[in-house]
């Protein structure tokens, strides 16, 4: 008999609050008690808690409420599970739900500076293919998956981040700090202290790994009694790299399983994963007809760096925006938002200096005709 942590879809998070939250903070108490071995169905609400519809214009985007983003479905509280374990997180399966959309924001994304206007794409989830009105002629095989997996960091843990990401901001680092606004639990000191979901850290969290289908095991630290799991953001499919700073985004249903490794996260800082299978089949993984642009750590006005990644990768995209435009007839905020989705963007060389390489890939089979 599976343990179902049930959500209305139609409602907010802040609405049905005993069962989620959107902030990381040790104080936030389990929803459900669960053995190992247990099965545990999570319903996930997408990642800005419903604000986006299917009849969701690009000027309205303008009004979405970030401060809600990724609405997390849990804690759950695994019996047995002590700090200095390690949890492992068995994806049985992340079911969709039949709606998404993939969107860039004016100020995030890899290429915000170039982008300073949102955008939208509407997608319909069906035989597992994505395809969108505002987005004719391509069709996109689905590989479901969770962006947020996470347990709760410790009171210790929980102090060292909130200090070294404040001194970040005071550095001029893009941090988003606390904010009582939106945050759910409502209840204070949680929602002005409680650290926001953005980034991922050392409990897991915003991970965005496309890899994580089902018949993935995740290897969490675990920090606090009961390790309290949560999950949500779900993806339908997504590039390495996502670059616009969402994939195909949903709602979705996660079925997990639990496991503890008695002693097995003393020393452990980050997560890991595994898995014994292809994570989707390889012709889709790695397709037979592709097309990849590369980049280097060049500017384009001709300056040399040395060892910058970010340039490189940056570059690679650019490129790789130039071509979809010139060949596949798309507009520069189409393709970037494709990009997002559809694009894989690989460290293929990091030794050869100055000049590293990556490889922007993207296959030629999800253009219909």
């Amino acid at each position: 008999m599976a343990v179902h942590i049930e959500m209305d879809r139609s409602k907010s998070i802040t609405e049905q609050s005993d069962k989620g939250h959107n902030r990381w903070h040790p104080d936030i108490p389990p929803v459900v008690e669960v053995e190992p071995g247990e099965t545990v169905v999570m319903d996930t609400i997408d990642a800005v808690d419903g604000q986006i519809t299917p009849e969701t214009t690009p000027e309205q985007l303008w009004n979405v409420d970030r401060k809600r983003t990724h609405p997390l479905t849990g804690p759950v509280f695994v019996k047995g599970a002590e700090p200095g374990d390690l949890l492992a997180v068995h994806v049985d399966r992340v079911a969709p739900q039949p709606i998404a959309y993939t969107v860039n924001f004016n100020d995030f994304g890899f290429l915000r500076d170039k982008f300073t206007e949102p955008g939208l794409l509407r997608w319909r989830l069906e035989d597992g293919f994505a395809t969108s009105v505002d987005l004719p002629g391509v069709r996109i095989p689905g590989a479901p998956f969770m962006g947020v997996m996470g347990v709760a960091p410790s009171r210790e843990l929980f102090e060292r981040i909130t200090q070294r990401e404040a001194e970040l901001l005071q550095r001029g680092g893009r941090v988003l700090p606390p904010s009582a606004e939106g945050a759910v639990p409502a209840t204070e000191p949680i929602a002005s202290t409680g650290l926001r979901t953005a980034p991922p850290r050392e409990n897991g969290g915003n991970i965005d790994i496309r890899q994580l289908t089902a018949g993935t095991t995740v290897y969490l630290p675990v920090f606090q009694s009961g390790a309290l799991f949560s999950s949500g953001d779900a993806h339908f499919t997504q590039g390495d790299g996502e670059v616009c700073g969402t994939a195909i985004e949903m709602g979705a249903t996660l079925t997990v399983r639990f496991e503890v490794l008695k002693g097995q996260g003393r020393g452990r800082q980050d997560m890991a994963f595994e898995r014994s299978d292809y994570f989707m089949t390889p012709e889709i993984a790695m397709p037979r007809r592709f097309y990849a642009t590369t980049g280097q750590c060049i500017h384009r006005d001709g300056r040399n760096e040395s060892e910058n990644v970010t340039l490189a990768a940056r570059n690679a995209l650019l490129n790789m925006l130039e071509y979809l435009v010139a060949k596949h007839g798309l507009s520069e905020h189409q393709a970037y938002l494709l990009s997002s989705v559809a694009v894989d963007l690989k460290i293929s060389q990091i030794v050869d200096l100055p000049n590293v390489t990556v490889s922007a890939f993207i296959s030629l089979d999800i253009f219909q005709g």
